[in-house]
């Protein structure tokens, strides 16, 4: 593990992004709740946020983390379902692993609850949006870096 002894708690903050891609017939059997295994939006959800908690357990060489919030939205879109999960901390280190392993456990969730409707399901789009708090400051994704905007 990388030592982080010397370094400051702060707030930090991580936000990060996954789909599913479904089938549109498995899709309007999810929004009718006509799945065999009930709702997989919700359970995607609390999967994503106990995934959060327990990183360190999964990701070697990944610190335990005192989170203070976890949350993820998990939405219906046209081609698919669109998860966003939220973590925050006040830590010595990020939560980008937590924010990211969220995503990635709430995606895998909401395949497992729809495999029986399509097998055929994609997870795309696993990354981080954004980054706070800490010596490196703010990260969000698609933001020139500040040695771009430096001219290097």
């Amino acid at each position: 593990m990388v030592d982080i002894t010397a370094k400051p708690a702060t707030e930090r903050v991580a936000v990060a992004h996954a789909f599913v891609r479904i089938r549109p017939a498995a899709l309007r059997a999810i929004r009718r709740l006509k799945t065999p295994k009930g709702s997989p939006l919700e359970v995607a959800r609390i999967a994503g946020i106990l995934a959060a908690k327990r990183t360190s357990e999964l990701i070697p060489l990944c610190h335990p983390l005192p989170i203070t919030h976890a949350d993820l939205s998990v939405v219906l879109r046209p081609r698919g379902v669109e998860i966003t999960a939220r973590v925050t901390t006040t830590a010595s280190t990020g939560v980008e692993m937590e924010a990211l392993t969220a995503a990635s456990v709430a995606a895998l969730t909401v395949y497992d609850m729809a495999k029986a409707l399509d097998r055929g399901m994609e997870i795309t789009e696993l990354h981080l949006l954004e980054k706070r708090g800490g010596k490196s400051g703010l990260y969000q994704r698609g933001a020139k870096s500040k040695e771009a905007r430096r001219g290097r």
